[in-house]
């Protein structure tokens, strides 16, 4: 199946957090063990995006953070699955518990970790700065890096390969 017919069935835009969803830094400090993260609102946007247009979206994480947790929540996910390691149980769990087929998903990851799980959905998404081995076996690579863009360029790309583009466009009344 090519990748824009790949695309169309998609139901489930699952990522990863760190290094998808973020730049990979983690930081500690001011007398706190929580995490602090930074999300590009860009990347919000784009889930939004994908949210208002019908498709459900998760988050299968190897880590717990309470920063995972209050954006998740802000964005309106539809699951976040933390402590993940490896991802795949999580990842069939998901399929089970929306009764949808790994061709419908799409993951975004950016290491190693991810491909487990990447090589058995409908299309598998490396941001730029991806390990090379993730970036040489997806479907499709992004220009931007993870953190700074990527989640919202596979959103722009999937909604417009839906047919739902200029839909989501209405919503900002263009």
């Amino acid at each position: 199946m090519n990748l824009s017919k790949a695309a169309r069935i998609i139901k489930l835009v699952i990522l990863d957090v760190d290094g998808v969803l973020t730049n990979g830094t983690i930081g500690y400090g001011l007398g706190s063990d929580d995490e602090i993260k930074f999300f590009n609102v860009k990347d919000g946007c784009g889930v939004q995006m994908l949210r208002r247009a019908g498709l459900k979206v998760a988050i299968i994480t190897g880590r717990h953070s309470k920063a995972n947790r209050k954006r998740a929540e802000e964005l309106g996910f539809d699951f976040i699955k933390e402590n993940c390691n490896p991802k795949l149980p999580a990842f069939l769990e998901l399929l089970d518990e929306l009764s949808i087929s790994a061709e419908e998903c799409l993951y975004i990851g950016d290491d190693l970790i991810d491909w487990a799980v990447m090589k058995r959905c409908g299309i598998s998404v490396a941001v730029a700065d991806a390990d090379i081995e993730l970036r040489r076996h997806a479907d499709f690579c992004t220009d931007r890096k993870g953190g700074e863009g990527a989640v919202r360029e596979v959103a722009e790309w999937l909604l417009k390969e839906q047919g739902k583009w200029k839909e989501a466009l209405a919503f900002y009344e263009f």
